[in-house]
């Protein structure tokens, strides 16, 4: 509370430009307002902020239709009217219950237009009143009222004195001392002689609340109006005299770091003196936020434990805004919060197709998911695993499953991933803790169901100074546990069962075997050319037309362009670098579009290669079996499953075996086993066994600069050596992947569907792999096994009585 001075600016203003009205109250002027009768009737102007006292002169703004009609009717008629503060100064338009039952008689000096359009009246207070009855409603209030009784125990002794001259005293001292409040103020306190509308007006001018003015105005006891009063200013001169010694303490340049520490003295000074608890509004926002939570018994017990200790906290202490922060991540996460689940499988199915062509096998996984929930309506979500080469659409995929079930969509990139923290959060007692990625995305989505991509699974770093993030992943992807997740910096179970997890990876083999274990894997092969060339026409290339402004009529795909554009531009499992291609193309044809009406609208061949160049790849394809010792094989990479060439070139020498292509430790023992089996079973391919003596055997498998391993290659090695040693023509168009013993056994082998597209692409007719793969051919799609022959071989004899055609070569070598 400090001595307003708005209303005492505006009259000095007012005195200035109007010298006939006259805000001080003279003692004629007082004795004359006590003889005047209140009028029986009057009408009664509702005022939102302010409380009119007799003898007090006031501005006041009047904006509603009602008081402007009202003020400029009695303004005409010189009619008195009756001023009533509301109890509520946000009501529009008030009623009669809405407004205080004692207001004050008041005489309209004067209106003024001010410029910017508003009305402003100057009124003066002459008699308090009683409000009885309303009367009339439009086009303003009207009542009936009585006169309020006149001010009692109006006693001048000494003590009555002392309490006037205290008041004078009081408000002078304050007016001095507050830099806001101008000297005229002073002034007019010395110069009022009638001791009820000094205290009149100083109640008119203490900047105190609506309601405490309007208590001030009903008290009929002068002496106790008076004590009130003075009570007011004494608080007043407290603060006053406290602000100014903080003031006097600080240095006049203060820097920024002063300047806040001495504004929190401050608050903390006034708070504390007007027995207001700092932190308090923290608090209660707290409460009523926490009032509303779905948690259970046991979390609100530890939300309202924290929050006990944080009201016995000093607010200017560090460890205020730390358990202020941790109480406000317990409020906005999602406990027990879900987003209800569509349970329309067709809607669920359509959508998946919209957005993915293909991967048949995880849209089957999605629906039956969908399908057992609405069945049982209660379903831990299952945690997928999403395994193939870059550019599948693995990721994409978990944003379609989201909205084919409605529900949030969150994704996570794990590349790179180094520290535990990053995941379990650290202890709130560090300086800087954070909750965990896996709490914030939630906490970001607001829902305790999302779909939760977790991408790049594979790439999460091991065992490390910074923790085992791998190990923390075991918890958040087994169902029977992460039901109770422990974030360090929560410090409280989460329930993570009903979040559908979905991870990508571009291989299994840098994932720890018990995290595998906790996952449905899927794999997610390659795409065929026709299924790459359905991808591009039915998203690809809409996609970059609209990225690129370009309009589906403007510019057209041929399907044989977008074959050339696979396989000239293009060596990959995925699509990436077929929209990469595509966008390139666009751009280069939007120049045409914009400068060139007459433009082909139709992409050629010819036009292709002007945009993109030369092929950057030849076609794959097996060779021609016109040499001995070269046999295709087929091998697996992280981008898609490819063709190898086994080269064996025979030399003159003492039997040393050289391998070069680099060639890891595994595809070095695999050719080892190749060619001692051979040796011991020369007699099966009617060869002498003293010939290895007299011939040095080089294995190469070109490519050198790309590193080779694993023991897929062990029947293609074992097959190219006996074709070099027998100098008999390989079978045509024929391709081979399988492991190798030296009981002569062929072992399966892994990466079977890549394997098979890579086949395929490279025109490749007989495929001769190991009769345990057998199960996994019969799992993969007819449309992928089209136009391909297999050969399930046990032994590796069988691999060359197959393989080897009983045609030599042309001009053989001669070894025997």
């Amino acid at each position: 509370m400090k001595f307003s001075d708005r209303n005492i600016l505006t009259i000095s203003e007012i005195l200035d430009s109007e010298t006939e009205f006259i805000p001080l109250l003279s003692s004629e002027d007082e004795e004359h307002f006590n003889a005047e009768k209140v009028p029986d009737k009057l009408p009664i102007l509702p005022l939102r902020n302010t409380v009119l006292f007799p003898g007090v002169v006031i501005p006041i703004t009047v904006g509603r239709d009602k008081s402007i009609k009202l003020i400029k009717d009695a303004y005409k008629s010189k009619k008195l009217i009756g001023v009533v503060a509301q109890k509520d100064a946000d009501i529009e338009e008030p009623e009669i219950s809405d407004l205080n039952t004692i207001g004050t008689v008041a005489n309209i000096i004067k209106i003024l237009q001010m410029p910017d359009g508003n009305t402003t009246v100057i009124i003066q207070g002459k008699k308090r009143f009683q409000l009885l009855e309303l009367v009339t409603y439009e086009p303003y209030f009207e009542a009936t009222v009585i006169e309020y009784e006149n001010v009692q125990n109006l006693i001048k002794n000494k003590e009555f004195n002392a309490l006037i001259s205290s008041l004078k005293d009081l408000s002078i001292q304050i007016i001095k001392q507050s830099p806001n409040i101008p000297s005229d103020a002073a002034f007019a306190i010395k110069n009022i002689e009638s001791p009820v509308f000094l205290v009149n007006f100083v109640s008119s001018n203490l900047n105190i609340d609506i309601k405490d003015k309007q208590r001030l105005l009903e008290v009929s006891d002068f002496h106790d109006r008076a004590q009130k009063v003075l009570t007011f200013l004494t608080r007043e001169l407290q603060i006053l005299e406290l602000k100014n010694q903080i003031q006097n303490k600080v240095k006049v340049d203060l820097d920024k770091q002063q300047r806040d520490f001495f504004l929190h003295q401050q608050l903390k000074t006034i708070q504390e003196e007007l027995g207001d608890v700092p932190g308090a509004q923290d608090i209660e926002e707290l409460k009523s936020k926490g009032s509303k939570k779905k948690w259970t018994e046991e979390i609100a017990k530890t939300f309202n434990k924290e929050l006990l200790k944080l009201q016995r906290m000093n607010t200017q202490s560090a460890d205020y805004s730390v358990q202020l922060n941790y109480l406000e991540l317990f409020i906005d996460l999602p406990w027990n919060e879900y987003t209800k689940d569509n349970f329309d499988l067709k809607r669920a199915e359509k959508i998946l197709d919209e957005d993915h062509f293909g991967l048949e096998k995880v849209k089957e996984r999605i629906v039956e998911h969908l399908a057992v929930i609405k069945l049982k309506n209660d379903l831990k979500a299952p945690i997928l695993c999403l395994v193939g080469p870059p550019g599948v659409g693995k990721t994409s995929l978990g944003k379609s499953v989201a909205r084919a079930l409605d529900r949030k969509y969150i994704r996570m990139s794990l590349g790179g991933v180094r520290d535990e923290a990053e995941l379990r959060g650290h202890r709130k007692t560090y300086i800087g803790a954070l909750p965990g990625r896996i709490i914030q995305n939630l906490k970001k989505v607001k829902s305790s169901n999302p779909v939760f991509v977790l991408d790049e699974v594979d790439k999460v770093m091991g065992a490390n100074v910074s923790g085992d993030p791998q190990a923390a992943l075991l918890e958040i992807l087994d169902p029977e546990q992460n039901s109770t997740f422990h974030d360090n910096y929560l410090e409280v179970d989460f329930d993570l069962s009903k979040v559908m997890f979905i991870a990508t990876a571009n291989t299994l083999s840098t994932i720890h075997p018990a995290l595998v274990d906790r996952m449905e894997v899927i794999d997610i092969s390659g795409y065929l050319m026709e299924e790459k060339v359905e991808i591009a026409r039915r998203h690809l290339i809409p996609k970059q037309l609209k990225e690129h402004g370009v309009k589906k009529k403007q510019m057209s795909f041929p399907k044989d362009v977008i074959e050339k554009i696979i396989e000239d531009y293009t060596r990959e499992a995925g699509v990436r670098k077929l929209e990469k291609n595509i966008a390139t193309i666009i751009r280069k044809e939007v120049k045409y579009i914009v400068d060139e009406p007459d433009y082909s609208k139709k992409l050629t061949i010819d036009e292709l290669t002007r945009i993109l160049g030369p092929a950057q790849f030849q076609k794959e394809k097996g060779l021609s079996n016109d040499v001995a010792g070269v046999v295709t094989g087929l091998a697996w990479t992280a981008v898609g499953g490819e063709i190898l060439f086994v080269e064996v070139s025979l030399s003159k020498g003492k039997g040393i075996l050289t391998l070069t292509g680099n060639l890891g430790d595994v595809m070095k023992e695999s050719a080892t086993i190749a060619y001692e089996y051979l040796k011991s079973h020369a007699a099966g391919l009617d060869l002498d066994p003293e010939i290895f003596k007299n011939w040095n055997v080089h294995i190469h498998i070109p490519e050198g600069a790309t590193p080779k391993d694993g023991p897929s290659a062990g029947i293609t090695m074992f097959t190219a050596l006996a074709s070099a040693f027998t100098q008999q023509k390989v079978r045509p168009k024929i391709a081979m992947t399988g492991e190798i013993t030296l009981r002569g056994k062929v072992l399966p082998v892994g990466g079977v569907k890549e394997k098979i597209l890579a086949a395929k692409r490279a025109k490749i007719k007989d495929i001769v792999i190991s009769i345990e793969n057998k199960k996994d051919i019969e799992d993969i799609k007819q449309n992928y096994r089209d136009g391909l022959t297999f050969h399930y071989v046990d032994k590796m004899i069988e691999v060359v009585d197959f393989a080897l055609l009983k045609e030599k070569v042309k001009n053989p070598l001669l070894v025997n």
